[in-house]
């Protein structure tokens, strides 16, 4: 018994010598628009980071809503979502810190190539919406308070539509992520509107095609922010600053600007200081 308690004792120091206890804790955590994740873009990116740092990344994907809720938690301790207002609100409150942007895309409309309310004829996109809501043809809506949420509801306010009205009617909400949201519309054969790094990594059209796009109202920027240390005093702020400092380094961003599929750029690198 003595020899097998002298043999752990000794393994449990080898294993202490080669995997210090700070090593595991070498992470941080980072909650993120769906997006970034379902667009294939944190595959491309993260693996890089961590080869040049050591910090492994985290990843809470979730609704830029429910990212910035979980980063008022103190549940995080990085936010990289899409929703410039209410990321403003965030810091302006005291939750962020530093917020920065970081790249951009845009958003497009997709729908059945039938395209059975005429969309592909609209010349904005408040028009485009209108025309689909004036067919009470079908509307698949994340429904989740995401920044791709938020941004469609100001486009329906545009375009003078209350969908409150038309739900659970043409107008579907799923209450879920974009791909989720995605595979809806394409199993309903109805309009959505979602942000091109997804659609672009998106597997299940079936009869979807993008019908409407290229309006200056539907650009997407995304920004990152460090949860605020002085609110939650165990945020990696150290950790946390290097990632974001090698997000809008020149290599982070040539890194985003690298990210492609069949040949096709999906996000724009557009980090300015002081941005």
């Amino acid at each position: 018994m003595r020899t097998i308690i002298r043999l752990l004792a000794g393994l449990a120091t080898t294993a202490a010598l080669l995997f210090p206890a700070h090593a595991a804790d070498k992470y941080i955590t980072v909650a993120s628009t769906t997006s970034t994740e379902q667009s294939g873009l944190f595959g491309h990116l993260l693996p890089k980071f961590t080869a040049k740092t050591g910090i492994e990344v985290r990843v809470i994907a979730q609704g830029t809503g429910q990212a910035l809720k979980t980063g008022r938690q103190g549940d995080a301790d990085v936010l990289f979502v899409h929703d410039p207002v209410a990321e403003k609100k965030f810091v302006e409150e005291g939750y962020g810190v530093g917020r920065r942007e970081v790249m951009y895309n845009d958003f497009v409309v997709v729908g059945p190539k039938s395209d059975p309310a005429g969309v592909k004829g609209a010349k904005s996109t408040a028009e485009a919406l209108k025309r689909i809501a004036d067919a009470q043809a079908g509307f698949a809506s994340r429904g989740d308070k995401s920044g791709t949420h938020a941004a469609e509801l100001r486009h329906w306010k545009a375009a003078g539509v209350d969908v409150a009205a038309a739900s659970g009617s043409w107008y579907r909400e799923t209450g879920s992520g974009m791909g989720p949201t995605l595979n809806t519309a394409a199993a309903m054969e109805a309009y959505s509107l979602t942000d091109r790094g997804t659609w672009l990594n998106f597997k299940n059209r079936k009869n979807l095609e993008i019908v409407f796009e290229g309006d200056p109202s539907l650009f997407n920027q995304y920004g990152v922010i460090l949860v605020n240390p002085d609110k939650h005093a165990h945020v990696k702020k150290d950790m946390g600053q290097t990632f974001m400092n090698w997000l809008t380094s020149a290599e982070g961003q040539q890194t985003i600007a690298d990210y492609k599929i069949n040949g096709e750029q999906l996000f724009f690198p557009n980090y300015k200081p002081g941005s």
